[in-house]
């Protein structure tokens, strides 16, 4: 992770949701947010997809106090997105990696560890998609061997056409290594 620091409207954002939380509650970030705050793409976003909370009761309240449309996300102008259709490796959750850590009052953000956060996108594969794993591929770097090791044990049995996705691996190895000058 490279920032220590919380960025504007982050910081002003997530202070408040974390405050107006009722219990301690560790989030599972992804997208755009992680690949933006965390890793350095300057791309905007005004959203944080949320894999998951713990506990789970804790959600509805996270997205009543921040999510789209709510007072917070008004006055800040970005929000938290419950993310329900990601595909993400089994056994992710250990491989979390905490995003300014302590920081926030009874919130405790954590991301998707790159190569799990690439494979998320592998699915959808939209245009911004791979250009996030294009950055990923030269900014963390990410490791090729890991993701396709990863990809076969973890995400290939989750999916419900592994063929195509087989084949998306294959170009997106590719597009890493050229992003990588190897």
């Amino acid at each position: 992770m490279r920032r220590e620091s919380v960025p504007s409207p982050w910081a002003g954002f997530l202070d408040a949701a974390g405050r107006a939380l009722s219990a301690p509650v560790d989030v599972h970030c992804l997208g755009g947010f992680v690949v933006s705050v965390c890793h350095g793409l300057t791309r905007p976003t005004v959203d944080v997809d949320v894999l998951s909370a713990t506990p789970h009761e804790r959600l509805q309240e996270l997205l009543s106090i921040g999510g789209r449309g709510s007072a917070l996300a008004r006055k800040y102008r970005v929000y938290l997105d419950h993310v329900t259709v990601a595909t993400v490796p089994d056994g992710y959750e250990a491989r979390l990696q905490p995003v300014f850590a302590d920081r926030f009052d009874k919130l405790r953000l954590f991301a998707l560890e790159p190569h799990d956060l690439a494979l998320a996108k592998l699915e959808r594969n939209h245009e911004v998609d791979r250009d996030d794993v294009r950055f990923l591929a030269s900014a963390v770097p990410l490791d090729v061997t890991v993701l396709r090791a990863r990809y076969l044990r973890e995400l290939r049995p989750l999916l419900g056409n592994p063929t195509r996705e087989d084949l998306t691996l294959d170009l997106w190895a590719e597009m890493i290594a050229e992003a990588r000058g190897i």
